[in-house]
């Protein structure tokens, strides 16, 4: 069985349990939002899209709007959703891709949007420099991935030493664990400048095999929520591609 084909499995298990679900409603996406510049009439691309659900919100919103994914089964999914909710007249173009070796021309994007895939990647080094490689001097990168410099962290590492499995429950194929400092490393690297960051999703594991306490009142107040930055769950950065 291959990655790809392992994926597809998961996205079809994902979307049985929940078909109505709209996927654009994530934390991470609600956030990119917040700090998305008006997209009507750019070209943005999102890297690993999933079923969808964004690129479809983006294209309700004037965005020339691309989407790329590992899974066949996901883009089958979203290309069904896109069409029944845009109809015939506006459409999305998805491309089966890895993001380590995206299939696109040099500098063809304004923007390009990447949440929560940097860590299902095997080379997130790779992955980041193509979305560099494919945004023209100037445009913008918006890139969400899961921070473990908190209690979720420290939780992890006591599940690790008690050897259990309890936090974070993995079930994707391909995982990594990322720290904040290290997302900004990696962006830098690949030639980004970082503009603006922040974080969401703020919660703590009290009680061992039970579901983490979130504080949701945090995420609606902006300054409070980027000065927690570093401990929220979901790291966000903004960034510019200074040079080709």
């Amino acid at each position: 069985m291959t990655l790809s084909s392992e994926y597809d499995g998961w996205h079809e298990r994902v979307f049985q349990s929940a078909p109505g679900h709209p996927d654009e409603s994530s934390p991470w996406y609600n956030i990119v939002l917040e700090y998305l510049v008006p997209v009507t009439g750019k070209r943005v691309l999102e890297v690993a899209c999933g079923r969808g659900g964004f690129v479809k919100l983006l294209t309700l919103k004037g965005g020339v709007m691309f989407g790329a994914d590992f899974s066949s089964t996901a883009l089958g999914i979203a290309r069904r959703k896109t069409l029944e909710d845009c109809g015939e007249g506006i459409h999305a173009r998805f491309t089966q891709a890895d993001a380590q070796q995206l299939p696109y021309a040099k500098e063809s994007f304004d923007i390009v949007i990447s949440c929560e895939t940097i860590e299902h990647v095997l080379d997130p080094l790779s992955a980041v420099m193509e979305m560099a490689r494919v945004c023209r001097t100037g445009g913008l990168l918006y890139l969400t991935t899961p921070n473990y410099f908190n209690a979720m962290g420290l939780y992890y590492v006591y599940t690790r030493i008690r050897k259990r499995d309890v936090i974070p429950k993995f079930d994707q194929p391909l995982n990594r664990i990322f720290l904040f400092p290290e997302v900004r490393s990696l962006v830098r690297r690949c030639g980004w400048k970082i503009i603006r960051s922040d974080g969401t999703v703020h919660q703590f594991p009290i009680w061992p095999g039970h579901n983490p306490v979130a504080l949701p009142w945090l995420e609606s107040n902006r300054f409070l929520r980027r000065v927690l930055k570093p401990f929220a769950y979901h790291y966000f950065i903004m960034c510019r591609k200074e040079k080709a």
